[in-house]
């Protein structure tokens, strides 16, 4: 009796072990891709080669050239016109991340984060000590914009499926709405099944 308890005791156990997920964690380094839609890895490069080309373009340095200084860049709205549902907030973190890196813009707060920001100066004003309140109408203003939409094509057939994916991005100079780069990213995925 007690060897057949024993035994149903292992056998739970085994079932146990071996019947739940498994999970692991992975660099960003191997990229993955399950579905064939845009994922992080698309959000990664296509910020990093669009950033590098806008940063490479001549508005830079001519900016650099007439004001002797960094511009200040703002991101503005980036709209998914695709078709697959797009975490738009992570491609624009991921060109944040670029152009700040870069070194060669200086980069300012979006409009919903300009909201708490300043949120904060206003309780400070009322509860800091005078000494430490950060002061009001100290903010940079941007020179530029950065704007832009994601688009899809979709075809398929016959158990293959192609999604062709367009980014477009547009830097506009705040005080004259000039377009000062305009770049453009395409690419597609086959996805076989």
């Amino acid at each position: 009796m007690k060897r057949v308890i024993g035994l149903m005791l292992i056998l739970m156990f085994m079932v146990v072990a071996c019947g739940g997920p498994k999970i692991y964690r992975e660099g960003q380094e191997k990229p993955r891709d399950l579905s064939g839609r845009w994922n992080d890895t698309d959000s990664k490069l296509v910020a990093e080669e669009m950033i590098k080309d806008s940063l490479a373009r001549p508005w830079l340095a001519n900016f650099r050239a007439k004001h002797s200084k960094n511009p200040t860049v703002i991101v503005g709205t980036v709209l998914n016109k695709s078709h697959e549902h797009i975490n738009i907030e992570t491609f624009i973190k991921d060109m944040e991340r670029e152009l700040t890196n870069s070194g060669k813009v200086t980069f300012v707060a979006n409009s919903f984060e300009r909201q708490e920001v300043r949120a904060e100066r206003s309780e400070q004003a009322n509860f800091s000590d005078p000494a430490t309140v950060k002061k009001f109408k100290k903010e940079i203003g941007a020179d530029y914009m950065l704007k832009g939409t994601i688009n899809t094509i979709l075809d398929s057939k016959k158990g293959i499926k192609v999604i062709f994916y367009q980014v477009d991005l547009e830097l506009i100079d705040i005080e004259t709405n000039v377009k000062v780069w305009l770049g453009q990213k395409k690419y597609r995925k086959v996805i076989e099944r």
